[in-house]
């Protein structure tokens, strides 16, 4: 599997495309992604491919939902 980089010009960008995804994977497991994590977390998921990607894409939104938060803290 060959690794993309993708970059966008803001945090906020990042955050609609990595929610969009999510909401991807939401609707074709049918669970939402929070749930899925918790549960992958725990090791009650398999480690396949997918499943791993969604973790991945779920770390990362969490983090960029931090990010935005501390600018927004900043702004106020």
């Amino acid at each position: 599997m060959r690794k993309e980089t993708i970059r966008y010009t803001s945090p906020l960008d990042a955050l609609i495309a990595v929610a969009k995804t999510l909401s991807a994977f939401e609707q074709r497991y049918e669970m939402e992604s929070e749930d899925f994590y918790d549960r992958y977390s725990r090791g009650a998921l398999a480690d396949d491919s997918a499943m791993v990607e969604w973790a991945n894409y779920y770390r990362h939104y969490v983090e960029l939902r931090r990010e935005l938060e501390a600018i927004l803290q900043n702004v106020a």
